[in-house]
């Protein structure tokens, strides 16, 4: 049981300290719209946002910065509640472990980006920690975006109401390593430990139970 509890200590820092390295790396050496085309299936597309995963919007910025901080903070509770109970699945905190780490990354932009980056003009691409101060107060940074995965497209046949003629794009959002973390753990969630909170609400506290209690 402490090994699961490890192991959450592991993927949290190691997702976020990943996603921040790539988007440091595209913030400094990408202009804001820049395009690499890594396959024809697969872009580098610099974007910025300041919505929910894969750009989506919700509400103002700071409401939306201090609802991630609290659910972060709500399920790193939970996690610490169930660290230590016997019928805990390894697969269950890990997919936990995964959203703690998706939404931190993303928090960290918000908080923190609009203060140590600059915000230039295209083709110039940011500075960190630029002498003239960043681009946006506490609370207010844009989260960076760079997988772009436009698997295939085909324009709708002109007969189709609303969309006839339109180009169709699979698969448009622009996302970012944090965002994939979350979207896999809410993924594991949903198709592998659906039960698992009904599972262990009607498990005893193992500190007070004998070993040798059947569940």
């Amino acid at each position: 049981m402490k090994s699961k509890g490890l192991l959450a200590l592991i993927i949290i820092p190691a997702v976020i300290i990943i996603d921040q390295i790539v988007k440091i790396y595209i913030k400094t050496h990408f202009y804001l719209g820049e395009s690499v085309e890594v396959a024809p299936w697969f872009k580098i597309l610099f974007i910025e946002n300041n919505g929910m995963a894969f750009g989506m919007e919700l509400g103002s910025k700071i409401f939306l910065t201090l609802l991630r901080i609290v659910v972060v903070g709500l399920v790193i509770y939970y996690v610490c509640r169930i660290k230590n109970n016997p019928r805990l699945k390894t697969g269950y905190m890990i997919s936990l472990a995964l959203i703690i780490a998706g939404a931190a990354g993303n928090i960290i932009d918000s908080m923190f980006y609009g203060l140590i980056f600059n915000n230039p003009m295209p083709p110039m691409v940011a500075e960190m920690f630029p002498p003239d101060g960043g681009y946006a107060p506490f609370l207010h940074g844009r989260v960076v975006d760079m997988l772009y995965f436009p698997l295939f497209s085909f324009n709708w046949p002109e007969w189709i109401p609303f969309v006839g003629g339109d180009l169709f794009i699979f698969f448009q959002p622009v996302f970012n390593i944090a965002d994939a973390a979350i979207t896999v753990g809410i993924l594991m969630l949903i198709f592998f430990y659906s039960n698992q909170l009904t599972e262990l609400q009607h498990s005893p506290e193992p500190a007070n139970q004998p070993d040798n209690v059947e569940n």
